[in-house]
């Protein structure tokens, strides 16, 4: 099994994400990608675990999970339904952004990074 990006430091570390080293097919077209995150607060807004699959020339943003933000270690899931044409087992590359969305001047929520990671993974 491909070996995963560290985890975010224990105790009260800074806010961090990984990504792990395969994704899944499923034979509707779902692609999942999956790994694991701490956040420390969002009391400014709410936080979201972002994916985007890239394979070959195909680009895919591959749903979005809500963070929960309590310092500890958190794993997170996304997954899509992704046809036309489907991704294909093989090599991949995934990039997860941690961002948190707080209100801008004008009131429109403006997102904000808190970590981002891009890992090559193997689509299975």
């Amino acid at each position: 099994m491909p070996s995963r990006s560290p985890p975010p430091p224990p105790g009260g570390g800074p806010d961090g994400l990984t990504v792990d080293g395969y994704g899944t097919l499923a034979a509707d077209a779902t692609v999942s990608v999956s790994g694991t995150y701490r956040c420390l607060d969002d009391s400014e807004g709410p936080v979201f675990v972002s994916s985007t699959v890239e394979q070959g020339d195909r680009s895919t943003g591959i749903g979005g999970t809500r963070a929960v933000c309590d310092g500890h270690l958190h794993t997170w899931t996304n997954s899509a339904v992704v046809k036309d044409p489907a991704y294909r087992p093989g090599a991949a590359r995934v990039e997860a952004t941690l961002l948190q969305l707080t209100a801008g001047t004008s009131g429109l929520p403006l997102p904000g990074y808190l970590a981002a990671e891009r890992a090559d993974v193997e689509l299975r």
